[in-house]
């Protein structure tokens, strides 16, 4: 099929799409999202298919208000997550709850007896879904693996004449996945950073637990992006922690005639040789954060080698570039 580029007035048409049990790209705050009817399990494995993601993975239920959620979640969640939704909707976190039985499938759920609900803060995305008049899903629409897509272009790259439309509003604003929050744990668990944090939760909830991101081989996932390869261009992706040590890093790449990139802070570029591909993250991590993705992806068309990326602390809102931009790289860091 070929994929049409829809302006984010087109609200009537890319619902239509949807009614058809086609795939639509929607936009958010955060990273561009596949969209397709959630309650129909044959459309939400057309976007297993189209992403070439692993079935067990969970997609996220994007709603256009909290109503929308207690027609399929467990209403006996409703008091502490409402804490939530008031503080944090529409915005970028997701909350994970059981669900009511038989109100989602499996293809959703990835099998789990619980499903991930949020409200983007985007008008044309709100208008969609209020628009279609059900919850739609929405994992990144990119090649499963590789950056999240934060312009339409990044969405077209990737998944151009396997979706019927992709709802253009421009770049993201934020750049990194929401942060999502498990309900159903024993004590409320992060487990997937993002730019709201710990410390933003506690001004709202009592507990947080944030040291849950990762799973064992065996074990289903609750979130996206906890188990398998995330956000990897082709590039090997190098994580240069101390800023000190960029011009001896880029010194060693040289000498073993590979091409190289370097994704860093303006500060950081200003001393990097001109011979050598360059990607500005801004100036500091909320603009790294927006820029990561997109980073990697230019530096990727240009066919380089090795991305030397810029860390930072992952203290605060720095947890979530530090999640996704070590996933890139694969935990990979240079030594000094």
């Amino acid at each position: 099929m070929e994929t049409e580029i829809l302006k984010s007035t087109q609200i009537q048409e890319a619902a239509d799409f949807l009614a058809q049990g086609q795939l639509v790209a929607f936009p958010t705050e955060t990273v561009y999202g596949l969209g397709a009817d959630a309650t129909r399990p044959d459309v939400v494995k057309d976007v297993y298919a189209a992403k070439g993601r692993p079935s067990d993975n969970p997609l996220i239920v994007h709603v256009s208000s909290p109503e929308m959620v207690w027609e399929y979640a467990d209403n006996s969640y409703k008091p502490l997550a409402e804490k939530l939704m008031n503080a944090f909707w529409p915005g970028p976190l997701t909350i994970i709850m059981p669900i009511q039985p038989g109100k989602l499938s499996k293809a959703v759920t990835g099998g789990l007896t619980t499903a991930a609900f949020r409200m983007p803060n985007n008008k044309a995305t709100l208008n969609l879904i209020k628009t279609f008049g059900k919850p739609i899903v929405g994992p990144s629409a990119n090649t499963s693996g590789k950056p999240s897509p934060t312009l339409a272009k990044h969405v077209y790259h990737d998944l151009h004449d396997k979706i019927a439309a992709i709802l253009d509003d421009g770049p993201t604003k934020i750049g990194v996945e929401s942060t999502v929050i498990d309900l159903s744990a024993d004590v409320p668990t992060i487990l997937r950073p993002g730019m709201i944090d710990s410390d933003d939760l506690l001004k709202v909830i009592d507990n947080v637990n944030s040291d849950h991101h990762k799973v064992s081989a065996g074990e289903v996932p609750k979130a996206p992006g906890m188990k398998y390869k995330h956000y990897a261009p082709k590039a090997q992706v190098i994580i240069v922690d101390d800023v000190n040590d960029f011009k001896q890093a880029i010194a060693e790449y040289g000498a073993k005639n590979v091409s190289m990139g370097v994704m860093a802070t303006d500060e950081i570029l200003q001393e990097v040789p001109e011979n050598v591909s360059t990607y500005s993250l801004g100036k500091d991590v909320i603009s790294a954060s927006r820029n990561l993705f997109a980073g990697l992806r230019q530096l990727d068309s240009q066919n380089v080698q090795y991305i030397l990326a810029q860390g930072f602390s992952d203290e605060g809102h720095g947890a979530a570039y530090s999640n996704r931009l070590n996933k890139s790289a694969g935990n990979t860091h240079y030594k000094n």
